[in-house]
C-alpha cells in the first residue's frame, strides 16, 4: 500500500486533473507513480515536463529506457523497472537487450559507455572524473549527449525515489531486480 494518497483525476484539483488528464492520454491508463506524485502539482509538473523534454532530446527513446532500467535496479526500484522495462521494449528494444541494460551492459560499444557513466554518477552521487567524461566523448558522445545522460539519471533518481520511499504499488508487468553482489 502506498505511504501516500494515489491522487484520482475524477476526484482533485484542476490543476492536477489537466496533469493527470495529459498522462492518462499518453499511457491510455495513469500510472500509479503519476497518481502518487500528484500530491505535488508543481512536483507533477517537474517531473512531466522533464518526461517530456527529454524524451525529445537527443538521446533517443531506446538509450533513454536503457539508462532508466540500469538506474532502477541499482536503487531497487521495482516499478521503474517494470515499467521501463516495457517503455524500452515498446521503442523497438529486445527483452535481452532490456535485462542486459538491466546490468549496465550492453553488446553496443556507445551505449554501453553511457550505461558505464551513468551508473558511475549513482555510486559516486555525481563525483566522476575528466576520464570518465573523456570516455564519453571518445565513445562518440558530444557534450549535449553528456549533459543529457546526466538529466536522464537525475530524473530516474527522482522517480525511483519517489517509488521506493512512498512503496507505489506496481502496476506494470513485473520484472525481477537483479541479486544485490
Amino acid at each position: 500500500m502506498s505511504r501516500v494518497n494515489l491522487i484520482s483525476a475524477t476526484e482533485t484539483t484542476a490543476d492536477r486533473k489537466q496533469l493527470l488528464d495529459q498522462i492518462h492520454g499518453a499511457f491510455a491508463a495513469t500510472p500509479n507513480m503519476f497518481r502518487a506524485v500528484a500530491n505535488s502539482p508543481a512536483a507533477l509538473k517537474s517531473m512531466w515536463t522533464a518526461f517530456g523534454a527529454l524524451g525529445a532530446g537527443v538521446l533517443g527513446a531506446k538509450l533513454g529506457e536503457q539508462i532508466a532500467v540500469a538506474v532502477a535496479d541499482y536503487n531497487r526500484c521495482e516499478y521503474c523497472l517494470a515499467a521501463h522495462t516495457l517503455l524500452g521494449v515498446n521503442a523497438g528494444l529486445s527483452k535481452a537487450e532490456m535485462a542486459a541494460a538491466q546490468a549496465g551492459q550492453s553488446t553496443d560499444a556507445k551505449t554501453s559507455a553511457a550505461l558505464s557513466f551513468a551508473l558511475k554518477l549513482v555510486k559516486e552521487r555525481g563525483q566522476v572524473s575528466d576520464s570518465d567524461v573523456q570516455a564519453l566523448r571518445t565513445a562518440g558522445f558530444d557534450d549535449e549527449h553528456i549533459v543529457e545522460i546526466l538529466a536522464h539519471v537525475a530524473l530516474n533518481l527522482f522517480t525511483n525515489y519517489v517509488n521506493v520511499a512512498f512503496q507505489v504499488p506496481v502496476d506494470f508487468p513485473a520484472v525481477k531486480l537483479n541479486p544485490v553482489v
